[in-house]
């Protein structure tokens, strides 16, 4: 007897128990520590700068404009595996219980995300308007509203696979998002939000009403739900080793320029086949540009000098700490142990690289700061991020690549 109480149940524990297992890595001891440095430290100038505020700035405007992002980014959490295409498809009209639990937690897990979000820019609203927090929770009472509309109209967009109409759905959702926050923001007169709730409301049954007999896109479904795992994988991949990571290969042939500069030499084997795998496989380049862009911006707006510094050398070791798994991305590939090259010069290249790239992020950090017209901070940058660089990657990377 088919019971899709247990199945969901099942399912949703088991991805609980594997998301806790490496979460427990991610999280460890000094991500801890460096985590509550970054937020401790993003606080106080926050506060800072939200002191400065004056009553013509546009908060509402800008809350709206990040909310809306949360508000319309609302997938269903669904636990599918690929073999439910065979198993399970026979069964598709008892699982309405299944996607109806799968919604739920999904509400549950975004919505925290959006108290949050929202307890971050409430102290800017509150500064801007002389309004206190009162207003926070009726705010958040209404955005969860929304956020529960966002679910909805997203899983009627699941029984489409023409991605034109995902992206069209994606851009009026953002509009009436955008819009619909920023009225509330403004406390407009209700019978205006009113109006954009009927819309809303039309919105959904319009695409409810022309989807109630198509069946499930299960392509698409566990497509989502495998890319959203994938995307969790590769960060906890960080840390750890993790057996069910799929390796992804992007072909950038715009960056074939760094590898033609290395010799076709064979003692530079295994340094073109790092700089290879750094480029295009996985999510190693990707990494590397999102921690410099956030390191840039926290630079350019810290105005305290050391503090310029210790981010700069924060975000590098952030950067060559999540670029250590590099080392070992082709362990399992039998074919690069028949490389006729000594293993030491396997680790030389690899710590070559890491040394360039994170030269190459320090000169970044020091040409932002030089940029503000702070030269003399931007030369102590620099030096202190390529003596950083140098013993991490000749000390501390050799204990790690060789632990």
């Amino acid at each position: 007897m088919f019971d899709d109480k247990k199945l969901w149940r099942d399912r949703a524990s088991a991805r609980m128990k594997d998301l806790g297992r490496y979460l427990r890595y991610i999280f460890n001891g000094h991500l801890v520590i460096v985590l509550l440095f970054l937020i401790g430290t993003g606080a106080f100038y926050y506060q800072q700068w939200v002191q400065t505020l004056p009553a013509d700035f546009p908060a509402e405007l800008i809350i709206a404009v990040f909310v809306g992002l949360f508000l319309t980014y609302s997938p269903v959490y669904n636990f599918l595996f690929e073999a439910d295409k065979v198993f399970i498809i026979p069964l598709e009209e008892r699982l309405k219980g299944y996607f109806w639990r799968s919604g739920v937690v999904s509400f549950v897990f975004q919505g925290y995300i959006l108290l949050m979000v929202l307890a971050v820019f409430m102290p800017m609203y509150a500064k801007v308007n002389n309004t206190g927090f009162s207003l926070f929770f009726p705010f958040l009472l209404v955005l969860l509203a929304v956020k529960a509309w966002n679910l909805a109209a997203s899983w009627q967009m699941d029984y489409y696979v023409q991605p034109s109409v995902r992206r069209s759905d994606m851009a009026v959702r953002y509009f009436m998002n955008v819009t619909f926050a920023y009225l509330l923001l403004e406390q407009a007169n209700w019978p205006i939000l009113l109006v954009i709730g009927f819309l809303m409301a039309f919105y959904f049954w319009y695409f409810y009403s022309r989807t109630r007999k198509m069946g499930l896109k299960w392509d698409l479904l566990i497509d989502q739900e495998e890319k959203r795992m994938a995307s969790f994988y590769r960060l906890a991949n960080l840390f750890t080793d993790v057996p069910k990571l799929k390796d992804s290969v992007n072909r950038r042939k715009w960056l074939d320029v760094f590898v033609r500069s290395i010799p076709f030499a064979q003692e530079k084997t295994y340094l073109y086949l790092f700089t290879r795998t750094f480029l295009r496989a996985s999510d190693y380049l990707g990494l590397f540009i999102r921690l410099a862009v956030i390191g840039v911006l926290g630079i350019y707006f810290i105005s305290f000098g050391l503090g310029q510094i210790l981010l700069g050398v924060l975000f590098l070791y952030l950067t060559g700490f999540q670029l250590l798994p590099l080392w070992k991305h082709h362990q399992n590939k039998l074919w690069v142990d028949l490389y006729p090259v000594a293993e030491a010069s396997k680790q030389k290249d690899f710590q070559f690289l890491l040394m360039v790239i994170m030269s190459i992020e320090t000169i970044i950090f020091a040409t932002v700061i030089g940029i503000k017209g702070e030269v003399v901070l931007a030369l102590f940058e620099l030096l202190a991020g390529l003596l950083f660089s140098y013993v991490f990657v000749y000390f501390y990377s050799k204990k790690r690549i060789q632990a």
